[in-house]
């Protein structure tokens, strides 16, 4: 731990007292997450290297050289390739390799976050990612996880840094542009997280001149700036040196920490997050209802359809029973009354 980092998080324990442990461990979760998986390689460096190079054997497959698809025809983003088990060069790089990297949250309780007592990451994005690795190479240990804040999803795609994202990202017309999507394996939606006394009633007026909190490169953030109801939600500096990343941050879970801490009054994300930050900290609750309909999918770089196709083929045996089991042992208890998956649609 870093000199700069060990007053921060002193002084965060000291603010946390009366929480209760939880929630004290989860915002002590994401401010030692850089010191728990491998982060990702720098641009440049022999880890983010594009296999058959001879340097960075453990870098992502990065194939893609696909065409993008034009936002003014998008009108089912959630449609996706066939299934399809052909072994095209994305897969047969990541079976050259031996391994599958997915890029995941490590602070996300019950999605993807590590569990301080077994020392092992756990969550409905982690059992997934199993899956999707025995799919591919027949063992799910078969993968390694590469912990990614929110606003590098993309980019550690771009880079071939990871073969797939599986990281609660929904899917949209935007980001059908950038990365290719599996079919649709959850349905969210954006709601508002609050303190339980707080005066606010969700997505709505009662937002003005609150101070809202988002992750970088969210579909929270970007329904704030289509209407934020007069709520401040952006830093000075955002995107610069000078940026503070204490309205827009780079990881979900700090958003919490600000409302813990008292420097936010109010989160917007993915209900799906929100219901496992309430289950982790008894004094706040989600307010109002969920404002959009989002599916997440699993993402993978543009143009690696054979990649698609293998997961969108272990995803129709994922749904016949894999995916109840998951939902019932991380999901269900904050997230009730699910039936199942979303229907897969194809293009």
């Amino acid at each position: 731990m870093s000199e700069d980092t060990e007053p921060l998080v002193r002084r965060a324990a000291k603010r946390l007292r009366g929480w209760g442990g939880v929630a004290a461990m989860a915002v002590a979760c994401g401010l030692t997450a850089s010191l728990t998986l491998l982060p990702l390689a720098r641009e440049g460096s022999d880890a983010a290297a594009a296999p058959g190079t001879g340097t960075g054997a453990g870098a992502g497959s990065g194939v893609g050289v696909g065409v993008q698809v034009k936002a003014d025809t998008c009108r089912n983003p959630e449609a996706s390739l066939t299934p399809s088990t052909e072994d095209g060069p994305s897969v047969r790089a990541i079976k050259e390799r031996g391994k599958l990297i997915v890029g995941v949250d490590q602070s996300s309780y019950r999605w993807g976050y590590r569990n301080p007592e077994k020392g092992v990451l756990e969550g409905f994005d982690i059992a997934l990612a199993r899956a999707v690795a025995k799919g591919v190479l027949g063992d799910e240990n078969a993968v390694i996880f590469r912990a990614i804040p929110t606003n590098q999803r993309i980019a550690a795609l771009d880079s071939g840094k990871v073969d797939l994202v599986v990281r609660t990202m929904t899917i949209n017309c935007k980001r059908i542009e950038q990365v290719a999507f599996s079919t649709a394996y959850f349905q969210a939606g954006q709601q508002v997280l609050a303190p339980k006394r707080s005066d606010i009633t969700g997505y709505d007026s009662s937002l003005r001149g609150k101070r809202v909190c988002t992750a970088e490169g969210s579909t929270a953030h970007e329904a704030l700036e289509e209407n934020s109801f007069g709520a401040v939600f952006k830093d000075e500096g955002d995107g610069t040196k000078d940026d503070k990343d204490l309205l827009t941050v780079p990881n979900q879970l700090d958003c919490l920490a600000r409302l813990q801490l008292g420097e936010v009054d109010a989160v917007v994300t993915d209900n799906a997050l929100a219901a496992g930050q309430a289950a982790q900290d008894p004094a706040v609750e989600l307010k109002g209802e969920p404002f959009t309909k989002e599916y997440y999918g699993v993402a993978a770089k543009l143009g690696n359809d054979d990649l698609v196709r293998r997961v969108n083929h272990v995803l129709v045996g994922y749904r016949q029973g894999p995916w109840q089991a998951a939902y019932r042992q991380w999901l269900e208890k904050d997230l009730p009354g699910i039936s199942g998956p979303p229907a897969p649609l194809y293009k």
